[in-house]
C-alpha cells in the first residue's frame, strides 16, 4: 500500500526527524583553516628539528668527555705506579713525540729536537719503535726539566726542556674500533685525542723561608736554622714529591690537529723518579715511578 507522502513522515520517530534537522546544520573546516593549522604544525617542525643538532652535539661531547675521563684515569693510574707491562697500549698509540729545547748555563736557548715514534718507524737510528707498554710509559714519564751535567763539574751546566705529546685511540667506546680491528679506514673513524704529560719536581713553597746566605739576617742564629731546616725539607720534597699534569685534546681532526675539547689532569706522585735504559737501545734513556722508593737529597 502507497501511502503519501506527508502521511509517512507522520510516523518517524521524533530522534530520526531531529538529526535530519541537525545534519543540515553541520560544517566542516573551511581550506584557511586547514592551511593554517598546516603553517602551526611546521613552525613547530622547524623549531624541533632546530633543536635536534644541539641535543646531538650535546650527547657526543658527553660521551666524548666520559671516554677521556675513563682513559685518564687509566694512563694517571700507570705513570703513577711506574707501570712496566702495560702491552696492550700498543694496540691504541698512534705516537708519541718529544720537542727537546736544549739551554745553556746562562738559560740562553741552544737549539730545538724533535724526536718521534709509532709502532712502525721512529725518528732516531736504530729505530725506537713503541711495541710494548714499557716504552710507552717510560716516554710519557719523562721530566719537564733534565739539568745537563757540567764539563767541568765545577761549572754550572744547562739544563733540556721536554714537551712530551701523544697520540692516542680511546682506550674506552665501542667495541667496532677496538682491537683486534686492523681496518685502517674504522681506525681512521675512530674516536682520538692528544695527550700532553707533564712530570714536574715540587716547587709549592713559601721562597721567602728558603735561607741562602742572606747577610740581613747571618746575626740571627735561630733564624738561619730554622730556615736552613725548611730547606732541606724542600730539597726532600722536590726529589721525593712530584706533579703529574695530563692535558687532553680532543678530536683529532683528519689534517691532524685537535678540536676544542680540552681538559687538564692533575695527581701528586710520591716516590723516586728514575732514570733507566732499554737493553734494546741502551743511549735511550726511560723514566719510571718507584712509589715505595725515597731517596735523601744531596
Amino acid at each position: 500500500m502507497n501511502l503519501p507522502t506527508h502521511i509517512f513522515r507522520s510516523f518517524r520517530p521524533d530522534w530520526v526527524r531531529a538529526g535530519a534537522v541537525q545534519g543540515r546544520g553541520q560544517s566542516a573546516f573551511t581550506l584557511i583553516e586547514i592551511a593554517i593549522s598546516l603553517a602551526i604544525i611546521a613552525f613547530a617542525m622547524v623549531a624541533i628539528i632546530g633543536v635536534l643538532p644541539v641535543g646531538m652535539s650535546a650527547q657526543r661531547e658527553n660521551r666524548e668527555e666520559t671516554i677521556i675521563n675513563q682513559d685518564a684515569s687509566i694512563f694517571m693510574e700507570a705513570i703513577r705506579s711506574g707501570a712496566r707491562g702495560v702491552d696492550d697500549l700498543t694496540n691504541y698509540v698512534v705516537a708519541i713525540t718529544n720537542i727537546i729545547t736544549e739551554f745553556d748555563e746562562n738559560q740562553k736557548f741552544v737549539r730545538d729536537l724533535r724526536v718521534w715514534h709509532t709502532f712502525n718507524d721512529s725518528s732516531v737510528r736504530p729505530k725506537y719503535l713503541l711495541t710494548n707498554g714499557f716504552r710507552i710509559i717510560g716516554l710519557l714519564s719523562t721530566p719537564k726539566i733534565i739539568p745537563i751535567d757540567p764539563t767541568p763539574p765545577a761549572t754550572a751546566g744547562g739544563h733540556y726542556s721536554n714537551y712530551v705529546v701523544g697520540i692516542f685511540r680511546s682506550l674506552s667506546g665501542p667495541a667496532s674500533d677496538k682491537y683486534p680491528q686492523t681496518n685502517a679506514e674504522v681506525h681512521d673513524l675512530s674516536f682520538a685525542y692528544r695527550m700532553i704529560a707533564d712530570v714536574l719536581p715540587y716547587s709549592e713553597f713559601d721562597t721567602n723561608w728558603a735561607w741562602s746566605g742572606d747577610p740581613s739576617i747571618s746575626a740571627d742564629t735561630v733564624e738561619i736554622a730554622s730556615r736552613s731546616n725548611y730547606w732541606r725539607e724542600v730539597k726532600n720534597l722536590q726529589t721525593n714529591l712530584w706533579d703529574v699534569r695530563l692535558t687532553f685534546r680532543w678530536p683529532i681532526k683528519p689534517n691532524g690537529q685537535p678540536g676544542n675539547g680540552r681538559q687538564v689532569y692533575r695527581s701528586m706522585v710520591s716516590g723516586h723518579l728514575i732514570k733507566t735504559n732499554d737493553s734494546v737501545l741502551t743511549a735511550y734513556p726511560l723514566f719510571f715511578f718507584e712509589p715505595r722508593n725515597y731517596v735523601k737529597a744531596p
